[in-house]
């Protein structure tokens, strides 16, 4: 739904926008990406291109899922990429080309960087973020019931790989 669409809602200004999500946006980036050091570049290209479509962007009924779903998708990509510079510095066995991000330091969230790509971003953004499976959805531009199905299989990965038994 965009203000075009339903003359009666209220637009919020871009930079209402930035100040309440921005540290939100960063958080997950760095859960995502597993780049502490990129997160905050990865939030604030996402806000940048936010910014340079505000009159579509600030418009939609929910401006702040944009913004996830471009940090999300900005993020994923990073990690995508320092993992193939990592995977052929392997293979070429150079000291000098970049060695990918750095591990994260609690155990779980370690793990959480090594789920597929779309079970991480649900699961981040379910215990991170504390979203409604709804919200994740939309998002991730699909439906509850496949947000579901991601969150759920990471879950039962994340507690194969920990040893934990359930998935709670």
């Amino acid at each position: 739904m965009t203000a075009a669409e339903h003359p009666d809602l209220v637009v919020e200004s871009f930079g209402a926008l930035f100040q309440r999500e921005f540290v939100k946006m960063v958080a997950l980036a760095e859960a995502v990406s597993g780049d502490p050091a990129a997160a905050e570049d990865i939030a604030a290209e996402a806000f940048s291109r936010a910014n340079r479509r505000w009159d579509r962007v600030g418009g939609y009924d929910k401006p702040g899922a944009w913004v996830r779903r471009v940090t999300i998708n900005l993020a994923l990509k990073r990690k995508r990429r320092l993992s193939l510079e990592r995977r052929s510095a392997e293979r070429h066995r150079a000291a000098d080309l970049v060695e990918g991000p750095p591990e994260v330091d609690h155990p779980v969230w370690a793990e959480v960087a090594k789920l597929a790509p779309r079970q991480r971003v649900a699961v981040v953004l379910f215990y991170l973020e504390d979203l409604p499976v709804a919200e994740i959805a939309e998002i991730m531009d699909c439906r509850v019931s496949t947000a579901t199905s991601h969150l759920d299989r990471g879950r039962r990965t994340l507690a194969r790989r920990l040893g934990t038994g359930g998935a709670s």
